[in-house]
């Protein structure tokens, strides 16, 4: 064995890859509004998911790419999981775009002629550009070159037959050789981290004749399930919607496994039967190209009936962290670098941390019995966990190619996180001091601390039900008129004390639960008041409108 030759193959499978990180990464960057436009569309039906699955993938050239951005749509409430299963079916399906470039270009076209100039050009626009998304296309149309370059170095090194895989040819053709040269795809998809490139290593000796064509249908079977590697550890520690798409992934890269392998030899001739019938040559690579898209046909065409059952068992299968009061259910690693989507599921996650502090205070003014305190500690400790894990998650959201309407909404979420936890300890201090003091004697005070409550709880579930009708000045108002009523209560309260109606002790208990039942409604109603910004500039990011202006401009908040 040469070692030259060895590392002139590793050299190429190394273009290979770096051609295809430069080409997916500047092609999301360049079209990344109008892919998740496509994306977005897939909402509609599961067919609609199956073909933005195919047209994304197709694009990007990278099925793994488009996984993480259904996880990230799927954590942002952009899709739900029948919807994200059409478009894994699609992504798998679009990956085979790979196999008919190396097929029909591989063997049939100069590529070195054709990469050069689209390096020099992509690397042209790349340094003289100065809008980014120029830029980006310019990395794209460079990754390429470089795609093409290390295609032919690979055709040129397996086509000088120095390169040691000779042992293949010999393998035979039993269940267990094709078995152990599945596993040498899957071993080979792991380690590239890139069923693309192991498929073009596994066309590209076929087509060099280095390997029987049986032998290398078993390495792209292996390829397929291999695939799914990525996917299993971007999910590792991340959400129940990440788990569930890696699952479905999974579930269908198994079923075309098992199916390829068990009808290996009647797809192959009907994959040579295509081939002529279609007018391509009969060469290894064309014959490959067409058994991968048959492969995944086929696991479209058996799961396609059966994917209710499947959504409906990975719902129940995978539920975590859902069933936990404090922990996120939106938040995931894989958005980090999407900031667009990170901002969507920092805002899902910061409504259900809205929900469980408005619940909070709804419980502490509704306790009749003094019973709640405990309850209301564990539940102002989720919202603290919940807000914990909010600030944080908006802290390690990419921000050097944010757009400014992220950068400009993001501390305005951290702002509502403290808001709700600051609603929450009041609904707890509500509670302390009503079992400290009990009811008034008095029934008409008695009755006027609970239309107070009564009030403060219709505030806070108008502010709750509709934050886009809180601006600052109607903010301002709704928190005149209930201060109003409050000094009225208050100075109630401090009259019956004066007049020996009701013990000291209750008249102060009385006044500190009222108070804290102010700060809750202030709180309440400034958080409606950016969380209304916050949901202006997060449209303004997923469907950008020149003419949206916020018109609130950035004044103090009611203090």
């Amino acid at each position: 064995m040469d070692i030259g030759a060895v590392l002139a193959f590793l050299g190429g499978v190394g273009l290979f890859l770096l051609g295809m990180r430069l080409m997916t990464d500047g092609l999301q960057v360049a079209a990344g509004r109008t892919l998740r436009a496509i994306l977005a569309a897939s909402t509609r039906s599961r067919l609609r998911g199956l073909l933005s699955g195919v047209a994304i993938t197709a694009a990007v050239q990278s099925s793994s790419a488009v996984l993480f951005a259904v996880v990230g749509f799927v954590n942002a409430g952009l899709l739900n999981l029948a919807q994200s299963v059409g478009v894994v079916y699609g992504a798998n399906l679009g990956t085979t775009l790979t196999s008919w470039i190396v097929a029909l270009l591989g063997f049939n076209v100069d590529l070195r002629a054709l990469a050069l100039p689209a390096i020099a050009l992509g690397m042209f626009l790349r340094v003289l550009s100065s809008r980014p998304r120029r830029r980006a296309l310019g990395e794209a149309v460079a990754g390429f070159g470089i795609f093409f370059l290390g295609l032919d170095v690979l055709h040129e090194t397996m086509t000088a037959g120095d390169v040691a895989l000779e042992w293949m040819a010999g393998a035979g053709e039993g269940v267990v050789a094709l078995l152990l040269l599945a596993l040498l795809g899957i071993a080979m998809t792991v380690v590239m981290q890139s069923s693309s490139a192991a498929l073009a290593v596994t066309l590209t000796a076929a087509g060099s004749g280095l390997i029987p064509l049986t032998a290398a249908a078993a390495m792209v079977i292996g390829a397929n399930v291999g695939t799914t590697s990525t996917a299993v550890f971007a999910a590792i520690g991340a959400t129940a919607p990440a788990h569930r798409v890696a699952a479905a992934h999974v579930v269908f890269n198994t079923v075309v496994a098992v199916a390829a392998f068990a009808l290996l030899a009647p797809l192959l001739e009907l994959s040579r039967l295509a081939a002529g019938g279609l007018g391509l040559a009969l060469q290894p690579a064309t014959v490959l190209a067409l058994f991968h898209t048959q492969t995944k046909l086929l696991g479209i065409a058996l799961l396609w009936p059966a994917t209710p059952a499947l959504v409906r068992w990975l719902e129940r299968r995978y539920r975590g962290r859902e069933a936990v009061a404090g922990q996120p259910r939106h938040l995931d690693h894989t958005l980090l670098e999407a900031p667009g989507l990170a901002l969507e599921a920092a805002t899902l996650e910061l409504a259900r941390m809205g929900e469980q502090a408005h619940t909070a205070v709804r419980q502490a003014v509704n306790d009749e019995g003094g019973d709640e305190e405990p309850q209301l500690r564990e539940q102002r400790q989720a919202v603290t966990d919940l807000g914990l894990a909010i600030d944080d998650f908006v802290n390690r959201i990419r921000r050097d190619e944010a757009p400014s309407e992220v950068a400009e909404a993001l501390p305005e979420v951290v702002r509502v996180t403290h808001y709700y936890q600051d609603m929450a300890e009041r609904a707890v201090d509500m509670a302390a001091h009503r079992a400290a003091g009990g009811e008034p004697e008095d029934p008409e005070l008695a009755a006027a601390i609970a239309r107070l409550e009564a009030q403060a709880v219709g505030e806070l579930d108008a502010a709750r039900a509709d934050p886009s009708a809180w601006p600052r000045k109607a903010v301002k108002r709704a928190f005149k008129a209930f201060d109003a009523d409050y000094q009225a209560v208050k100075a109630a309260i401090l009259r019956a004390g004066s007049e020996d109606r009701e013990p000291v002790r209750r008249v102060v208990a009385a006044l500190d639960r009222i108070s804290a039942l102010r700060r809750a409604v202030d709180q309440g109603l400034k958080a409606a008041r950016y969380t209304r910004r916050l949901h202006r500039r997060r449209d303004r990011v997923l469907t950008p409108d020149p003419e949206d202006v916020d018109g609130e401009g950035e004044e103090e908040p009611v203090r």
